[in-house]
């Protein structure tokens, strides 16, 4: 039997590789880009994030998920009730089945503008989320457009998958969720 050739040897590994990366997109995993603030300050307008499919063969979701998803457009959002959740947001703050929340992933403006009693959104609820349906919201909620305003119920099909990092720019590098 023939030896093979380093040149071989080096190609077909190559080959394997740029298989294997295929396959990993296609079915694990996909790169994109934040566009717009609504997520500040856990991503930024212009980071690239590692979004896991994997989700997406599971159906499981949990509250506190940032998912990207697709409606009329792509988006990135945080999952803040699941199907039979009820929701009331009342003087900025979010109550999920009666309990209050501490949402440690708000902005530090938020949280002051919260000590001092300015409204960054209006009230809303108590509203119940339907079957394979869940309700999102942007980490900025002043400036996001979600499922109050807009977006409604998001069909559980419509996720696309979860956020699990950011790969740029370097200086944010970092795991989410």
């Amino acid at each position: 039997m023939r030896k093979k050739s380093r040149l071989r040897e080096l190609l077909e590994a190559l080959i394997a590789a740029c298989c294997l990366v295929f396959l990993a997109k296609v079915f694990l995993f996909f790169p994109t880009k934040v566009e717009g603030a609504s997520m500040v300050p856990t991503l930024h307008e212009g980071d690239k994030i590692i979004v896991s499919k994997v989700v997406t063969y599971i159906h499981h979701l949990n509250r506190g998920d940032v998912v990207v998803m697709k409606t009329d457009d792509y988006y990135v959002k945080r999952i803040i009730g699941l199907s039979g959740d009820t929701l009331k947001v009342e003087n900025d703050h979010l109550y999920i089945n009666g309990k209050l929340q501490e949402e440690s992933y708000l902005e530090k403006n938020q949280k002051a503008a919260r000590r001092l009693m300015m409204k960054l959104t209006e009230d809303f609820g108590p509203i119940t989320v339907p079957d394979n349906k869940v309700f999102v919201m942007g980490d900025n909620r002043a400036v996001s457009r979600d499922s109050r305003n807009g977006l409604g119920f998001i069909d559980k099909k419509n996720i696309l998958g979860t956020v699990k990092a950011v790969y740029y720019p370097w200086k944010r590098i970092k795991l989410t969720n």
